[in-house]
């Protein structure tokens, strides 16, 4: 969600800063700021409404310019998008502040600073810091005291980058419930709530663990816990470089992610499966114990991750897995019972996510053997405190609308369920079948993407609509799901999905030559029930848009159809995803919608 970069150096920080805010747009914002302390101690602080371009136009119109400075975008949770609401906060010309995260008892904070004298300027539950922080200044305290004492007083998530025009030698930061992260240079530092914004910069990072304190200075680096104990944190060495990051020559991010699906899912499976075997050591040394002890699964997930549990679960329950899924804003807030020998297992891409990381920590608690965490980044905090992780090596994923990790996330999730069902009496014989077909997926993929340019022709067909219905059956109920995920996200057009059998309960009324219906159409067992389903459609006008695979026989009148080839069953709903991802994109392309960064959406949901 909203975005941090600071930094402290000799030279001029602004550039930095800008580029930082760039690198982070793809986490949704409505708003951008900057403030930097420039030589003569004096803190500027430039603030818009809109894109970071905006931001940077009005830049070009004076001088703002020094070796100390704090920038964000904004993701709007208390005020609406507007110039006062946006970060960098001020108390005066005493201290700038920027924050990720909500503070819950901001409105209790409010009234005592009001009472004693200081006047609010915002809407934001941010503003509140500032002149906690200069209350405690004007009481003698220095930026690092004042800020450890100012975080004391907060309830819910932060993560915060504190400057102080008296003080040029230091950002303090600290984090709780939000991710920050330093950048180690020479002769200068970094901070950022994500390592994207720093890679031209640097390649060196530490992550701060939940309830840190830092003081960043141009040479070094001090790190306090929760307790207010200097303690020491890892240095990293990132394997990503900048170019990661860039578009190449497609025309959006998403549109060069699903083409990178391919390169990802070869990658993910790199070194897991081998000569027709798992290699269950891959997963880490805790793993192996842990599924030896695992008879049922609890799945934890939000978003497009939450469909992909769904899948999962089909897997696991087919090999005689108890599993259950579940959408963790709603889980971590009820009363749940634990079934014994229950492995829990998160989703996430960015390993942030605030509601499943919320659900995990309540988890350690709950009785359950361990924790398993399907993730996209190394660093994250939902990787860090899980006993095994099973990266996805997606790769940096910019656009908001997920796609290359949902589909590793799948793959990783396919491993887990052969992982399991070698413990539930799959034979090396269909270990190997399992193998193989994992091993397909890249090649499968690949003749899949060449449809592109005949999917954009279909697209033609219903941009203009207002409403669309995905229908599937078994594992394609969640791929329907993710279908109309992906087209309501990037072309804001009204989707929903349904499980086929339920159209007669309800949907069917919607059904008429306004409502496109889409559907994928695997040689699978359900079938025919899904044919006859479709046949529903057709009786009350409603247009077909069909994806089959080539054995399929489709005897209907007025659809559209792309055929896929030869599918292997296991692995369908991976492949499948792919079309549903392309008619999105080009639907949104035709719309003019703002594809890699949609209107009131966020990449990474930090907050609850």
């Amino acid at each position: 969600m909203c975005g941090i970069v600071g930094a402290i150096a000799e030279r001029n920080v602004v550039p930095v800063l800008m580029e930082g805010l760039r690198r982070l747009e793809y986490r949704g914002y409505d708003s951008a700021g900057i403030a930097v302390r420039n030589h003569d101690a004096r803190l500027q602080r430039i603030r818009s409404v809109g894109k970071v371009t905006e931001l940077q136009r009005l830049l070009d119109q004076g001088t703002v310019e020094g070796p100390l400075g704090i920038a964000h975008t904004r993701w709007a949770t208390h005020g609406m998008p507007a110039e006062r609401n946006a970060h960098p906060h001020m108390s005066g010309e005493q201290v700038a502040i920027v924050h990720n995260g909500i503070i819950e008892n901001h409105a209790e904070l409010r009234a005592d600073l009001q009472a004693q004298g200081f006047e609010f300027s915002s809407d934001t539950d941010t503003e509140v810091i500032a002149h906690l922080l200069a209350g405690l200044l004007n009481q003698g305290q220095d930026i690092c005291d004042a800020t450890r004492n100012a975080i004391g007083r907060l309830v819910g998530a932060y993560a915060l980058a504190v400057l102080d025009p008296a003080d040029p030698d230091r950002i303090v930061v600290a984090r709780a419930g939000s991710p920050l992260v330093i950048g180690v240079g020479v002769g200068e530092n970094f901070i950022a709530s994500d390592v994207f914004a720093l890679l031209p910069v640097t390649q060196q990072f530490i992550f701060l663990e939940e309830g840190d304190l830092a003081e960043i200075r141009r040479d070094g680096v001090s790190i306090f816990a929760a307790d207010g104990e200097p303690v020491e944190r890892e240095v990293r060495t990132s394997q990503l470089s900048a170019s990661n990051a860039e578009k190449g020559p497609y025309r959006h991010y998403m549109l060069k992610e699903i083409f990178e699906q391919p390169a990802v899912i070869a990658e993910t499976l790199e070194g897991r499966i081998h000569k027709g075997k798992l290699l269950e050591q891959s997963f880490g040394h805790v793993a192996s114990e842990l599924f030896d002890r695992t008879r049922a699964v609890q799945i934890i997930a939000c978003g497009t991750s939450y469909h992909a549990g769904m899948v999962a679960r089909y897997w696991l329950e087919e090999i005689g897995i108890p599993c259950q899924i579940e959408v963790a804003s709603e889980f971590r807030y009820r009363k749940t019972v634990v079934q014994p020998d229950t492995l829990f297992v998160t989703i996430s891409q960015s390993g942030e996510t605030a509601d499943t990381l919320a659900a995990l920590r309540a988890a350690k608690k709950a009785g359950y053997i361990g924790s398993l965490v399907v993730c996209n980044v190394p660093e994250s905090s939902l990787v860090r405190e899980s006993d095994v992780a099973l990266m996805t090596r997606a790769g940096p994923e910019i656009g908001v609308a997920s796609t290359k990790a949902f589909t590793t996330q799948l793959v990783a999730l396919r491993l887990l369920t052969l992982a399991l069902a070698k413990r539930n009496g799959l034979s090396a014989a269909q270990e190997t079948a399992w193998v193989e077909e994992l091993q397909s997926l890249p090649r499968q993929v690949e003749v899949v993407l060449k449809l592109s340019d005949a999917i954009a022709e279909m697209a033609n067909s219903f941009s203009d609509m207002q409403n669309a219905l995905f229908l599937g059956r078994g594992t394609f109920y969640p791929i329907a799901l993710e279908g109309a995920l992906k087209l309501k996200e990037i072309s804001y057009i009204h989707a929903e999905a349904y499980p086929a059998g339920e159209l007669k309960h309800g949907p069917l009324a919607l059904v008429d030559e306004r409502m496109p219906v889409i559907c994928a159409l695997p040689d699978d067992p359900l079938l025919e029930k899904v044919l006859s389903n479709l046949q529903e459609v057709r009786a009350r006008g409603g247009e077909l848009f069909l994806f089959s695979d080539k054995k399929v026989r489709i005897a209907l009148d007025r659809y559209q159809n792309l055929t896929l080839d030869d599918i292997c069953p296991g692995t369908a709903p991976i492949v499948y995803t792919i079309p549903l991802q392309l008619l999105s994109y080009h639907v949104a392309v035709l719309k003019g919608t703002d594809v890699d960064q949609p209107r009131n959406l966020a990449k990474s949901v930090t907050v609850e």
